[in-house]
């Protein structure tokens, strides 16, 4: 058991699952796979999954918005947070466009590499939905030295063949070549069918080209629309146009046992919550992730789209998102929980945890994978041999050190940013920003501070943080939001602090919200002792009257009878 190297263990059902879905080369709806933080997502779909889904005929774009977050990303030797990733430092949109956009190029390529996509069809696509004329005019002016002016009554197709030549002459042909794997040894094609793959690598740079100018022509509207906060479905549909062009091209060009392309976007929630850059011409980055889930949703619906994956820990994901995108069942919905408590004894009793140890970590952390990984992590460092070393020391003491670790590190921080949000709530309340049905007769947050004084609200905040964490205790850590169909605890700012900053998770069947694992649960509780501790004898009588006058209670919504809490 000593040094034994830790293995990526199959999930037969679960792959099997995702497997039937990424097997269709079109499919009608996209596949939303999620669950909570540390129950193996990205691990299932990097260690046991990717490979497959890059053999043969099938191709696999695989899009990580995460990456972009240096400092809580494995690519750049750092672990993924606990918590939410709305916690720390958000990537730009322009970064996120990038990384889809260039995956998705990539997979257009292969696909003009298989003849699945010709310049004909990349200016028939194109046509569909975009008025041609003007933009490749311009175009074609911009690449002609003489400037001289194009004719008006040239049909579009002849625009988009003289712009097809004009910007062939402007392209390396080595680096199109490169491409296409042209120079390659071994690769003899004719003049005819390398001229035809070239046209189709230089239409779908004309084709970005197209697009871009007539974003450029959007600039100003774009601009006063993130002023103002408006909507715009247009000006939104204008910003997603290029990854949707490729998208719809790429099914089309899909073919059973010739080319099958699929789309796997991990955390998705990092999109949804990107920062745009001054002088960035896009709508913000919560618009341009709901058209571009819309168009995928579309595209579906009307026409079949390439298989897509969409990853994600958030809980916005798992029953929020299908109301705001039309209705419950709009997505195909893949909920995974991690091992079941004896699965996880099955997996690592001998192998790695002893039967004494095993019953220690189930009581406390549960079988959460990456718990467990962590902690046998921490059990072959030389930490844990210099504490056994000591004299009455026990198995006891490294998960102490391990939840001390998880205190200090994860939930210490995201409560303090929860009590953030409160304070941010109280003052939006205070400035009227809400319906007063939020604040009908006896809800606990009722009466936040009326007072622009940031003491107050502090105070405050915690008192409403502490009443819940207790309320949750009491409900024995599982709410069922849809009990009796009010989704009264989604009402909650506590609730939906503590949801956003990722220690809880709103799941969607059966449906409740809970810790994210035991061992956060654990520092939960932790947290609240260390808090009533720490209070002097006014704001001690201030959380008894919250408790006792205006104190929640959610025991109406606990558990239901024989679920099974691990």
């Amino acid at each position: 058991m000593a040094g034994k190297p830790w293995k990526i263990i199959p999930r037969p059902l679960l792959e099997t699952v995702l497997n039937n879905h990424a097997q269709h080369h079109r499919v009608q709806q996209p596949l939303i796979f999620h669950g909570p933080r540390g129950v193996g997502k990205t691990t299932l779909i990097l260690e046991r999954l990717l490979g497959d889904w890059n053999k043969g005929p099938h191709l696999t774009g695989y899009v990580d918005f995460a990456e972009s977050i240096k400092d809580h990303h494995p690519r750049f030797e750092q672990s993924f947070p606990w918590a939410s990733w709305s916690n720390c430092p958000q990537p730009t949109l322009l970064d996120c466009r990038t990384k889809l956009e260039q995956c998705l190029e990539s997979m257009a390529y292969q696909g003009v590499k298989l003849g699945g996509i010709s310049s004909q069809q990349v200016f028939s696509t194109l046509n569909k939905w975009h008025g041609l004329s003007t933009a490749l005019s311009r175009i074609i002016r911009s690449n002609n030295a003489s400037k001289m002016a194009v004719s008006e009554k040239l049909s579009k197709s002849v625009l988009w063949d003289r712009a097809v030549f004009a910007l062939s002459a402007r392209y390396n042909a080595k680096e199109i070549d490169g491409i296409l794997s042209l120079d390659e040894k071994g690769k003899t094609l004719s003049i005819e069918e390398a001229s035809y793959y070239r046209e189709a690598v230089v239409a779908l740079r004309l084709a970005k080209e197209v697009i871009k100018v007539q974003l450029e022509w959007r600039g100003n509207a774009i601009a006063n629309l993130n002023r103002t906060g408006g909507f715009s479905r247009s000006l939104a549909n204008s910003c997603t146009d290029w990854p949707c062009l490729l998208l719809e091209l790429l099914s089309q060009a899909a073919e059973i046992d010739h080319f099958q392309p699929k789309l796997v976007i991990n955390n998705i929630d990092v999109l949804r919550n990107a920062k745009l850059v001054e002088g960035e011409t896009s709508v913000s980055a919560s618009m341009f992730h709901d058209s571009l889930i819309w168009r995928i949703i579309a595209l579906g619906a009307n026409e079949k789209c390439l298989p897509v994956i969409l990853v994600t820990a958030d809980s916005y994901y798992s029953y929020q998102a299908y109301l705001d995108f039309g209705f419950i069942d709009i997505f195909i919905s893949r909920e995974t929980f991690g091992w079941t408590p004896q699965e996880a004894k099955l997996h690592m009793v001998n192998d790695y945890f002893s039967n004494s140890e095993w019953a220690i970590i189930d009581e406390v952390l549960g079988p959460n994978p990456r718990h467990l990984f962590e902690l046998y992590a921490l059990k072959q460092s030389n930490s844990y041999a210099k504490m056994m070393g000591e004299k009455n020391s026990t198995f006891e003491d490294i998960i102490d050190a391990y939840l001390a670790y998880l205190q200090i590190t994860v939930v210490n921080p995201a409560m303090d940013r929860a009590m953030e949000l409160l304070q941010k709530f109280a003052n939006e309340a205070r400035n009227g920003k809400f319906s007063k049905d939020r604040f009908r007769f006896g809800a606990p947050w009722r009466h936040p501070p009326k007072t622009d004084d940031p003491t107050l609200r502090f105070e405050w905040a915690k008192i409403q943080l502490m009443d819940f964490v207790q309320s949750l205790i009491n409900a024995e850590f599982g709410i069922n939001y849809l009990a009796d169909c009010s989704l009264e605890i989604l009402d909650d700012p506590s609730a939906v602090a503590l949801i956003k900053v990722g220690l809880l998770y709103s799941q969607r069947e059966p449906s409740f919200v809970r810790p994210i694992s035991r061992g956060i649960q654990k520092c939960l509780v932790r947290w609240l002792v260390q808090q009533r501790m720490q209070m002097s004898f006014g704001n001690i009588l201030q959380y008894k009257w919250q408790r006792i006058i205006r104190g929640r209670s959610y025991r109406h919504l606990m558990l239901q009878i024989g679920y099974n809490r691990k």
